[in-house]
Formats: C-alpha cells, sequence, structure tokens
C-alpha cells in the first residue's frame, strides 16, 4: 500500500474536453499538494473580470482541499499567477476574502497563461496525519 494517495489521478477535462493527465492533489504524511487551478467549471473556462475568475479559481482550491479534508487554515503556501500585474490589488481582496483568518505564505508573479484566462492559484497545504 503506498503512502502517496492521489486525488483525481484519473485526470480531469479541460478545454475542448481534453484529458488532463496529472492528478488534482497529491497527499503524501499529512502534505497536500494541489495543482493550479484555473477559471474553470465543468471544463469550461469562466470569463469576467480578475475578481470574478479569482473567486472561480479559490472556490476549485477550497473544493479540492475539502475532498482531501483539509480546509483553508491548512494551506501554508499559495502560487498565484496574474495575466496582468495591474490585477494584483483586486485579486488580493478576493485572496483575503478566502485566506484572511489563516493568510498562507505565498508568491505572485505576472505571467502568460496557457489557457485564456487571468489568474492561476495552486497551493500546498498541511496536517498532521493521524497514526494508528
Amino acid at each position: 500500500m503506498s503512502d502517496i494517495k492521489r486525488y483525481g489521478a484519473e485526470g480531469g477535462v479541460g478545454q475542448g474536453k481534453q484529458h488532463m493527465p496529472f492528478s488534482r492533489a497529491v497527499e503524501a504524511d499529512g502534505w497536500l499538494y494541489v495543482s493550479g487551478q484555473v477559471p474553470m467549471r465543468d471544463g469550461e473556462l469562466v470569463a469576467g473580470t480578475v475578481t470574478e475568475q479569482a473567486h472561480v479559481v479559490i472556490g476549485n482550491v477550497l473544493a479540492i482541499l475539502a475532498e482531501a479534508g483539509y480546509g483553508p487554515e491548512h494551506v501554508v503556501r499559495c502560487g498565484v499567477w496574474l495575466d496582468d500585474a495591474r490585477d494584483f490589488y483586486a485579486f488580493n481582496g478576493v485572496f483575503k476574502h478566502y485566506f484572511g483568518e489563516h493568510p498562507p505564505a505565498r508568491a505572485c508573479v505576472e505571467s502568460r497563461m496557457v489557457v485564456d484566462c487571468k489568474v492561476e492559484v495552486d497551493c500546498v497545504a498541511y496536517k498532521r496525519p493521524l497514526r494508528d
């Protein structure tokens, strides 16, 4: 039996119903690594402002955390990619809404996106594993 648990290892569905060949998250010894999330619902990108897209993205992150039994209080680090650095302050407002009581460490960079969106977020969470 492996000490590594993969969530969504069968791969999700991206734009154009393309199979995505990676796990949504991987858990190992209390650590949970959540793959980068973009503003997608049911394999389709959600259009809108960075604020609207950030709510979808962080909602996706939180849903994956919950699926694995973690919450925002367990997040120790987030990586954030913004398509436009001018969206930094608007994104911060959304980020604070979800993580304000438990702010994780964070890196935020401006970057071109692989898909046509304004923001992507990944995270690492930790929860002390239950021992037998």
